[in-house]
């Protein structure tokens, strides 16, 4: 629950900055031009909060507020840049199309298109990073420690 919780408060938090940084302009634009200026601040948003804010402190502004890290394997260390850009352009073209696989697969008909086959479980992720909380982290990071010491 706090993976999704994370997730709405990205989501949110784009949103209000794109129409924040578009608000003096609306009133002057088109419609196109109006997509736009929401579009471009909340995609440029999105990148420095999934890519950059995570290479920085181990996870975007959701995730930190809900008390969770990105980690890649298997060294449970930060991932590099390259591994986040793929992971946010995924996120960026296959997630929001999620609902659409889900429905399509009902449509369907039982059998023919399973719908694991396109909704993700959560514990997957395209380019082998995971999610854990921080305090787990913690913990294992502190065992790994003592065991590299050879503490008991």
């Amino acid at each position: 629950m706090r993976r999704y919780l994370a997730v709405g408060l990205d989501c949110y938090l784009c949103l209000v900055i794109g129409g924040l940084l578009a608000r003096p302009h609306v009133h002057t634009a088109g419609i196109p031009e109006t997509v736009g200026l929401l579009l471009g601040p909340a995609l440029a948003f999105s990148f420095l909060n999934q890519v950059v804010l995570t290479a920085i402190a181990g996870g975007g502004a959701g995730k930190l507020i809900m008390g969770i890290r990105v980690i890649g394997l298997p060294d449970a260390g930060r991932p590099g840049p390259c591994l986040l850009v793929r992971r946010w352009l995924y996120g960026l073209c296959r997630l929001p199309l999620q609902p659409w696989y889900a429905v399509r697969s009902y449509l369907a008909g039982p059998g023919v298109l399973p719908l694991s086959a396109f909704w993700s479980s959560g514990n997957d992720d395209p380019v082998g990073l995971r999610q854990v909380r921080h305090s787990d982290l913690t913990a294992h990071r502190s065992a790994a420690a003592e065991h590299r010491w050879g503490r008991t």
